[in-house]
């Protein structure tokens, strides 16, 4: 006897991880996260002066990464 069910519900096609709001929101705060201790350590000149950048990325890249489909 052979299972000749249906599925119960469309089968979705899935996204490249490049593409998906989840992973890359995550993705965008943890640049943000790091650009933001990168800017109060104490100890590292080189870690302060890409501070901003790393911030201004994660935010832009959150911004956008916000506006695709979930």
């Amino acid at each position: 006897m052979t299972n000749t069910r249906e599925p119960t519900s469309p089968i979705r096609q899935r996204r490249a991880f490049f593409l998906r709001r989840g992973p890359m929101e995550n993705i965008a705060t943890v640049l943000i996260a790091g650009g933001f201790l990168m800017l109060f350590q104490p100890f590292l000149l080189a870690l302060y002066t890409y501070s901003l950048a790393m911030l201004l990325t994660g935010t832009v890249m959150f911004v956008i990464v916000s506006k695709f489909p979930e």
